[in-house]
């Protein structure tokens, strides 16, 4: 084999890796430069800003035992705006309890607030506690705990999940706004961050690519089938809860809504596929490096073996997490009595039916898929064949 020169190749990959950072820094630019937002000089409409409470000047709730002693009444507050164009302003305002809304404060307390434009100035309301510190703090815990746990591997996860986070969040819903084609638009993102996060956690291995290759067969499986059902019972985006706000954002960009109760089973099984994929992938591997002699017949049989223990709770997890997502719905519709044909044929039912099943046979057929492609590949792709590019990916 040819001698590679590490130190050249590794300054073309350094310059490669720039290069597509910043064509990806340049569709997120194109992406989001005319993101919808607020503007502080606008004379009308709605902003939301930090507050603290400098003094309750009437306490006038009480505690209501019959509904798990929430508050009811109302509170007159003294209030500081910290942030916006009104900042340092001293307002008074009138906060009110219901048993949906009820937002309790000491002074001292920092919270949101809703800003009124009005013709004849402004008017200052409670919105909700302030929740940003305490969340953010709570996600960080979550990265600082995959890293120490994790060492190299936590930090390389971090970055994968912080990408993801940034491609669907920063390029897969403005390119939707803007009347990209959902479904397709949606399978080349998520085609892009698998690639990405694969390759952080272990550089160009057969491992790797059998995973990836694994990954997106279950995924984009697991879409092909949910559009099928979602044709045989006519579910589409328009079936889901948020259609009436999503219809008026339609009137106003290129939205386009059918397509997106797809790319939520795509997104949503994406986290589960990847973990099998990976699992039963990196086990063969092992396999072939601890047995040489083993033949891909025998490896596929050991890779199906321990895929049928992955799938199993791995369904369980995605059907779960859909059905926790809905639970306050789900005891809504038992507490009626709703018979059966009914149920079944609720637009909610049917689409987190579809959702978990989808996702749960996207694992399902996963496992031949890495399997199969896992076991030839560690075979017919010799180690030594892998190993520049292995360098070159660290």
């Amino acid at each position: 084999m040819k001698k590679i020169n590490f130190q050249k190749s590794k300054v073309i990959q350094i310059t490669i890796s720039i290069l597509l950072l910043a064509i990806l820094a340049g569709i997120l630019y194109w992406a989001n430069y005319d993101k919808p937002g607020y503007y502080k000089d606008r004379e009308s409409g709605m902003e939301f800003e930090t507050a603290k409470v400098l003094t309750v000047l009437e306490d006038k709730t009480v505690i209501d035992e019959q509904t798990e002693g929430i508050r009811r009444g109302s509170m007159l507050l003294q209030l500081e705006i910290l942030t916006g164009r009104y900042k340092g302003d001293v307002v008074e305002t009138t906060n009110y309890f219901s048993s949906l809304y009820n937002v309790y404060v000491t002074e001292g307390d920092k919270v949101i607030v809703r800003v009124d434009n009005l013709d004849s100035g402004y008017s200052v309301s409670i919105y909700n506690h302030n929740r940003t510190n305490i969340l953010l703090g709570f996600v960080l815990l979550f990265f600082l705990s995959l890293i120490i746990i994790g060492g190299k591997q936590g930090l390389r996860s971090v970055l994968g999940l912080i990408f993801t986070l940034v491609c669907v969040f920063f390029l897969l819903i403005p390119l939707v706004l803007k009347g990209f084609p959902a479904i397709p638009t949606t399978v080349v993102i998520l085609t892009m961050t698998t690639i990405v996060c694969f390759l952080l956690l272990g550089g160009l291995k057969p491992k790797i690519v059998s995973a990836i290759l694994g990954t997106v067969f279950g995924v984009v499986f697991a879409a092909v089938l949910a559009i099928i059902v979602g044709m045989l019972t006519s579910i589409s985006g328009f079936q889901m809860e948020e259609a009436e706000s999503l219809l008026l954002i339609a009137t106003s960009s290129s939205l386009e809504i059918k397509g997106l109760f797809i790319c939520g089973v795509l997104i949503a099984a994406l986290g589960a596929v990847m973990d099998v994929a990976m699992s039963i992938s990196s086990a063969i591997e092992e396999l072939h490096i601890n047995n040489p002699t083993m033949t891909v017949k025998e490896l596929f049989v050991s890779g199906m073996n321990i895929g049928r223990d992955a799938m199993g709770t791995m369904s369980n997890t995605l059907i779960l997490a859909f059905a926790g997502s809905g639970l306050n719905m789900i005891i809504t519709i038992y507490s009626y009595g709703v018979p059966f044909k009914q149920l079944i044929n609720t637009d909610f039912v049917a689409i987190e039916l579809i959702r978990g099943i989808a996702g749960s046979m996207g694992i399902i057929f996963t496992v031949p898929a890495v399997s199969i492609i896992a076991s030839m590949t560690v075979i017919k792709v010799k180690d030594r064949d892998f190993k520049w590019l292995s360098k070159i990916s660290k």
